[in-house]
């Protein structure tokens, strides 16, 4: 019942079963729970009901504030008693053309049609200004077209059309999010273009019950908004795994040869392979980690690569496994090798039964049903969001080339027999300083993303971490590491809150990829030596125990702290009287 809500949605089907699928879900185990407040410009019963749905297959629990019908402005600008209680974690502000108060008449000069503009543009200016006291994301759609237009072609190009109207305000709502980072854009401009505009708006609902879209539209809009949430709470995956053959290419390396294969613009089969390959590399050109696991032999399957028409390289993968080994063996060793979480895979196989195994044996990687037809395999990728971005930071863009380091690292580590002797010879050098404005985004989203190095692993959006950066009441440190093979870029964080004479660790992470390289103890130096400044006598660490940071449980006992309390099951305290701190002998510079 679950499989409804994976691409391509059975729209009808989902909807008669939301209530089954509802009842199923609730017995699953959830990562958190999550307030949603849904300002609605027209009716949103059902699609709330379906968000609710994908919220759950996420690991989400949610709760929902609901506006009344097309009272989203008035919720918004002035408020009330029950949005305030409710206190949302994410604010989704449903609006379409239908809420446009007014569009330029035809009879208006210039300077008229660019006031009925600025009046609009600014009414909702008004609205995340107000929204912003909830210091959450704010989650808006931008604006789809009518389906009717009195101009004709004309209409999109003519100041008083209102689809050129509607795409100068889109131009306008991206440009501010581009510098407001509590604003997403939940583009309802392409969704409603993708499953067309007949299909996206229904007239007889819209007369009888106001539903500014059709209930089959319901679903793609739902896992589209879901998707955003996810992203912003550091749910999106990490890598893709790809099988090679009759998925990279057409046909069988080993027994067609590498001239044999379809790749290329020759024959349509060997476009389609083409296409997918561009795609597969602009995720990784953005950050996401590549991998292969194919049964093939190893030097056969790179040997591909050096096709005239390939647009991968061998080089492009991380962690390359084609062997004749069960293919989620490799996959799991893929995970190991990469250091990263089995849940942050997606792996694609045109194979059906490869799938299932996969499916079977490891269920948290995502296998997605993309069938054998290469046409259809980038939609399954992206229509399940499984790699939505709400930033690129320059971390994302050179990702790849940091897990790259990372195995030469691993080829040194190998050829030494002292660990120690292997840690100098990396020549490790670290910046380690308070919250600078600059790095917030990636600050935020590192906060998002980690999970196995993470002592509370508490949440934040962008706008808590400027005010933190920006508060007397806390020592926020980031960390960034470099050494002889590369910049591994900012990848640790601790968060002290002072109360009283003391700093209680709130948050404490850091990337997987630089595990075992003394950066936590270099880290530590800084945060006692920012306590001594401000005659600071203790620092309070706190860990609260998830299914995926078990690594860190010792961390404080390595650390030289003593146990202090249980708060509770899941959550201990742990003590470090400063001034009888001791530093470790590390092999970092610190600058």
């Amino acid at each position: 019942m679950i499989k409804l809500l994976d691409y391509p949605f059975d729209n009808a089907m989902l909807l008669r079963k939301r209530k089954a699928i509802r009842k199923e879900l609730l017995q699953k185990t959830y990562t958190r729970e999550i307030r949603v407040a849904v300002l609605g410009g027209s009716t949103t019963n059902e699609l709330v009901n379906v968000i609710e749905l994908f919220l759950l297959k996420h690991g989400f629990l949610p709760s929902f504030y609901e506006s009344e019908y097309n009272r989203y402005y008035e919720d918004a600008i002035f408020g009330n008693e029950e949005l305030t209680a409710f206190n949302p974690e994410i604010i989704y502000i449903h609006t379409t053309h239908e809420n446009v108060s007014e569009f330029p008449s035809f009879h208006a000069n210039i300077e008229e049609v660019e006031l009925v503009f600025d009046n609009e543009l600014f009414r909702f200016q008004s609205i995340w200004k107000s929204l912003k006291k909830f210091n959450c994301p704010i989650i808006q759609n931008n604006f789809d077209f009518p389906l009717n237009r009195s101009l004709g072609n004309l209409d999109c190009y003519d100041i008083h059309g209102k689809t050129y109207f509607l795409n100068r305000l889109n131009l306008s709502f991206a440009k501010e999010a581009q510098f407001n980072k509590v604003l997403y854009i939940n583009d309802i401009n392409y969704l409603s273009a993708s499953i067309g505009l007949q299909n996206w708006f229904d007239k007889n609902i819209w007369f009888t019950a106001k539903y500014a879209i059709s209930f089959d539209a319901i679903p793609t809009l739902a896992n589209n908004i879901v998707n955003i949430i996810a992203s912003i709470l550091g749910m999106s995956k990490k890598c893709l795994v790809l099988d090679l053959d009759n998925t990279c290419w057409g046909g069988i390396i080993g027994d067609d040869g590498l001239n044999g294969i379809k790749l290329g613009n020759e024959t349509a089969a060997g476009e389609a392979y083409m296409v997918f390959q561009h795609y597969v590399k602009e995720l990784k050109q953005r950050g996401v980690i590549l991998a292969v696991s194919s049964k093939n032999d190893h030097e056969i399957a790179k040997e591909a690569f050096t096709h005239s028409d390939s647009i991968l390289s061998f080089e492009d993968f991380t962690s390359f496994k084609a062997n004749w080994e069960p293919k989620y063996l490799n996959i799991e060793k893929i995970a190991s090798e990469i250091n990263i979480g089995l849940d942050s895979l997606v792996f694609i196989d045109d194979n059906a039964v490869e799938r299932n195994i996969v499916e079977s044996q490891l269920p948290v990687v995502a296998v997605p049903n993309v069938g054998d037809n290469i046409l259809n395999f980038i939609d399954y990728i992206e229509q399940n969001g499984y790699f939505e971005a709400v930033s690129l930071s320059a971390d994302d863009i050179n990702r790849n080339k940091f897990y790259s380091d990372n195995q030469k690292r691993a080829k040194e580590h190998s050829v030494f027999d002292n660990y120690q002797d292997f840690l100098s010879s990396l020549a490790m050098e670290a910046e380690i300083k308070p919250f600078e404005h600059v790095y917030v985004e990636r600050i935020t989203q590192l906060i998002n993303k980690t999970n196995q190095f993470n002592l509370t692993t508490k949440r934040y959006v962008v706008t808590e971490i400027e005010s933190i950066t920006d508060s007397e009441n806390f020592i926020p440190l980031y960390g960034k590491l470099t050494d002889k093979f590369g910049d591994n870029g900012l990848i640790s964080i601790v968060i002290g809150e002072i109360v009283g004479n003391k700093c209680i660790v709130d948050t404490w992470l850091m990337s997987c990829r630089v595990l075992k390289r003394d950066m936590e103890f270099a880290m530590l130096d800084m945060l006692v030596q920012e306590c001594k400044k401000r005659n600071l006598n203790e620092i309070i660490g706190v860990y609260k125990k998830t299914p995926k940071n078990n690594m860190v449980a010792n961390l404080f006992t390595e650390f030289g702290f003593e146990f202090s309390e249980n708060e509770n099951e899941e959550t201990a305290n742990w003590k470090l009287i400063v001034k009888d701190y001791s530093k470790k002998e590390i092999t970092i510079k610190i600058n």
